[in-house]
């Protein structure tokens, strides 16, 4: 009864997020297709650069990264949100990946933002790599704007940098992110 109460609560926090995000949704993975996951990745990458140029050491420099180009986000006292993403090492494509996010507490409204994680080196990236990478309620991300960049740094070998894309959201929650690495298959 619980789990059936607390599923219906995402479904309407996910619902109320599409809304207030204006419909804001990820589009398919056809590479051949305008719309498609890795099209909407070169974009997100093109975005954080242009907002913060010193963010492109970062993408040089960085053993790997992910780049989640749309994460949804919904809550009614219980929310949820959503992303799927691209995830690189030493700037080829290596796989997919999704983060699940999951808040309990006071919080209403919807959001959508635009998020890329970092990986200093090879232990950061086989964590992530592993699903084992998590993002506790008080891990913080840079938010993207003139100059963040150059004054971040890495914490536990991560870094996460993130861009609004719209909605409204109050939120005095305990939550966190939760990662899934798919690699390519070769």
């Amino acid at each position: 009864m619980v789990k059936q109460m607390v599923v219906s609560v995402m479904a309407v926090a996910l619902s109320a997020a599409l809304i207030s995000c204006g419909g804001t949704t990820s589009r398919g993975d056809d590479p051949g297709t305008k719309g498609s996951l890795e099209a909407q990745v070169n974009e997100t990458i093109m975005l954080f650069k242009s907002r913060d140029r010193s963010i492109g050491s970062w993408f040089d420099s960085a053993y790997g990264y992910v780049v989640f180009p749309d994460v949804v986000e919904g809550a009614f006292i219980v929310g949820g949100g959503h992303g799927r993403g691209l995830v690189y090492r030493n700037g080829e494509l290596m796989g997919s990946a999704t983060v699940t996010q999951v808040d309990v507490g006071l919080q209403a409204g919807g959001q959508a933002f635009r998020e890329v994680i970092f990986f200093k080196d090879e232990i950061a990236f086989a964590t992530f790599a592993g699903s084992n990478l998590e993002f506790a309620a008080d891990a913080s991300a840079v938010l993207v704007k003139s100059g963040a960049a150059a004054t971040a740094d890495y914490e536990n070998g991560v870094a996460a940098f993130t861009m609004p894309r719209g909605g409204a959201m109050a939120k005095a929650a305990i939550g966190g992110q939760k990662f899934k690495y798919n690699p390519l298959q070769k």
